[in-house]
């Protein structure tokens, strides 16, 4: 009998969520030990449900880092938001982000309601738990525990590793006895022009003014191999439309005499490159397609 059909191997589904920024995406990539999910400092980075997954000899997690739930103010929200409810629904057992280094507040408060009309098992996690000393962590563990009854409280720091270990064993015995779901070293079942375009967008919202970050969508238009090789790697051109909402939104992207633009793609390359194994020609352009958070048209035309 192998490994992998051992009669104790369990397998199964974990549903990541949280509000806006608390961390979902970085601990995601750090269970997984690679990059799957972008991150940045700005709410609202994570708008598909994407999928990592863990690989230990004792059993499997699918990782589902969701969208962050908030009280939508837009047509793109509230699809966000139903994204997350329908993968709370189809999972094993859920983890509900809160950072320690901020305020159990009415956002967290919102989830916990929300998780608690649920019947999936739900473990707590305070992330950021090395951002805080040890009586703040303490008062911020009591508060999670205020919140509702979860199956498990664990702190964790994604950055510095401290409890990632200990989080993924408590999952692994919440999920069922079962064969492995993916095959070894699968990482991801997201199609590479997914992750491409989502390298172009986090590189696009580093530095970015506040009402940007919602307005930003970047699709890819076309990703084709070209002939010959470059230091004995593949060709592959890529060229992807990056969209705000509105014309001084064009011109922050673009930046004076096109720098921006020219450092946002210099940062996307060096991302897609390790990505593909590829050297890559990135050509991107800067498009307007007006309020399309709230255009159910232009929110199919983007992918949502």
């Amino acid at each position: 009998m192998t490994e992998r059909e051992d009669a104790d191997f369990r397998a199964g589904f974990v549903c990541v969520v949280g509000r806006p920024n608390a961390g979902k995406s970085t601990l995601t990539n750090a269970m997984v030990g690679q990059k799957v999910a972008i991150t940045s400092r700005r709410p609202q980075t994570t708008r598909r449900a994407v999928r990592g997954v863990v690989h230990r000899p004792a059993g499997q997690l699918v990782l589902v880092d969701t969208p962050g739930l908030h009280r939508p103010r837009t047509l793109l929200g509230e699809r966000l938001n139903d994204l997350v409810r329908g993968t709370l629904a189809e999972v094993d057992v859920v983890v509900f982000c809160l950072p320690a280094d901020q305020r159990v507040g009415p956002g967290d408060r919102y989830i916990a309601q929300e998780l608690r009309e649920g019947s999936t098992p739900v473990v707590a996690v305070a992330t950021k738990a090395d951002s805080v000393g040890r009586e703040r962590l303490a008062e911020h563990l009591l508060a999670v525990a205020d919140l509702g009854e979860w199956v498990d409280i664990v702190p964790v720091s994604a950055q510095q590793g401290y409890q990632v270990e200990v989080l993924i064993e408590v999952l692994l015995a919440r999920v069922p006895i079962s064969p492995p779901l993916y095959d070894d070293g699968e990482l991801t079942d997201e199609p590479d022009i997914i992750m491409v375009a989502e390298l172009i967008r986090e590189a696009a919202l580093e530095g970015v003014r506040d009402e940007l970050p919602h307005s930003l969508a970047v699709v890819v238009e076309e990703m084709v191999e070209r002939e010959g090789t470059r230091d004995g790697r593949r060709l592959i051109n890529v060229r992807a439309d990056v969209y705000v909402e509105r014309d001084s939104q064009k011109a922050i992207i673009i930046g004076a005499r096109g720098a921006r633009l020219k450092d946002v793609g210099t940062r996307a390359r060096h991302g897609i490159e390790a990505l593909l194994g590829a050297a890559v020609y990135l050509d991107l352009h800067v498009r307007i397609a007006k309020d399309w958070q709230r255009d159910p048209k232009q929110l199919r035309k983007l992918g949502f």
